[in-house]
C-alpha cells in the first residue's frame, strides 16, 4: 500500500477487539518509528510507557482517562502513555555536539568553534523554557504519528485521548516529576470495518491554510485532489451505509453504555 492510500485511510478507531492480543512485536515497530521521527534538536524528549491490559494491576488502569470514551480505555489490549521527559533538554548541548559530528548540522572549518560559542551558550541559558509546552510537544506529535502509521500497516487501529487528571496517571505508573504525559493512544485490533464509517466532517480547505499572507487562501488545485482521489487519499463521506447497524452491534456485542458520548 502506498504512503498516500494509508495516510487517507487512516481512522481513529474507537471499537478494539478485547479478545484479541496485540504482539508485542507490533508495538516495538511503533516505537521504533516514533525514535527515529524529527525531534527538535535531535533531543530525543518525545517518550512512551506501554501499558499491557492483561498483566497492568487495577490501580493503574483505573487511573486511566475515561470522562468522554471509557469504553475505549475497558476495550483497548494496549494503552500507550505518550510523554515528554523534560530532562532530556539538560542534555540539549551534547545533542547538538553530536549533530555536528555526523555531519547534520553546521558547515565550515569553524563550525564546532561557532557551536561552542553561539548554539550551545543559547541552548544552556533557556533549557528550562524548552521543557515547556511548545517545541517537545510538536516532537511528539510527529512520533505519535509515524507511529500510529505504522500500527495501520500492520493491521492495528488506534485512537488518542487527552486528561485533565494526568497527575493521578503519573502517579500510578511511577513516572517522574520531570515527565509530562501529552496523550493517551488506545492500540488493538479493530472490531468495526476498517473505515470506521467513512470521512469525517472537515473544515474547507481554504479555511484552513493560507498562502504568503492570512488573507489569502492556499490555493487548492482540482487536478491535485482528483488524483488523490485517485489513489484512494480520499474516502466517502461518513456516515457509511449501515453505519448505525454496525455501531449498535458493537454495543450490544460489548455490552457498552446505552450513549456512545461515554
Amino acid at each position: 500500500m502506498e504512503l498516500r492510500e494509508a495516510i487517507g485511510n487512516r481512522r481513529s478507531i474507537r471499537y478494539l477487539d478485547p479478545d484479541r492480543p496485540v504482539e508485542i512485536e507490533k508495538i516495538q515497530c511503533m516505537l521504533e518509528a516514533a525514535r527515529i521521527a524529527s525531534h527538535f534538536g535531535n533531543n530525543n524528549a518525545a517518550r512512551a510507557l506501554v501499558v499491557h491490559r492483561e498483566t497492568a494491576t487495577e490501580e493503574q488502569l483505573a487511573s486511566l482517562p475515561s470522562p468522554v470514551g471509557g469504553f475505549q480505555m475497558q476495550l483497548a489490549p494496549v494503552i500507550i502513555l505518550w510523554y515528554v521527559e523534560g530532562n532530556a533538554m539538560d542534555e540539549a548541548s551534547q545533542r547538538l555536539r553530536e549533530l555536528v559530528h555526523c555531519g547534520a548540522l553546521g558547515y565550515g572549518p569553524d563550525k564546532v568553534t561557532v557551536l561552542e560559542e553561539t548554539l550551545v551558550p543559547l541552548f544552556d541559558s533557556i533549557s528550562e523554557f524548552l521543557k515547556g509546552p511548545g517545541m517537545v510537544d510538536m516532537d511528539l506529535g510527529q512520533a505519535v504519528a509515524q507511529a500510529t502509521l505504522i500500527a495501520f500497516e500492520q493491521g492495528l487501529g488506534t485512537c488518542c485521548q487527552g486528561s485533565a487528571e494526568w497527575s493521578v496517571v503519573e502517579k500510578a505508573f511511577n513516572i517522574p516529576e520531570s515527565c509530562r504525559i501529552v496523550v493517551v493512544q488506545t492500540v488493538g485490533y479493530p472490531a468495526e470495518s476498517a473505515d470506521a464509517g467513512g470521512q469525517r466532517p472537515r473544515l474547507p480547505f481554504e479555511s484552513l491554510f493560507q498562502l504568503n499572507s492570512y488573507d489569502n487562501p492556499f490555493p487548492r488545485s482540482e487536478e491535485v485532489v482528483s488524483q488523490l482521489t485517485q489513489d484512494k487519499f480520499f474516502q466517502a463521506a461518513a456516515p457509511s451505509t449501515n453505519r448505525e447497524e454496525e455501531l449498535e452491534a458493537l454495543r450490544q456485542k460489548y455490552n457498552l453504555p446505552g450513549s456512545g458520548m461515554i
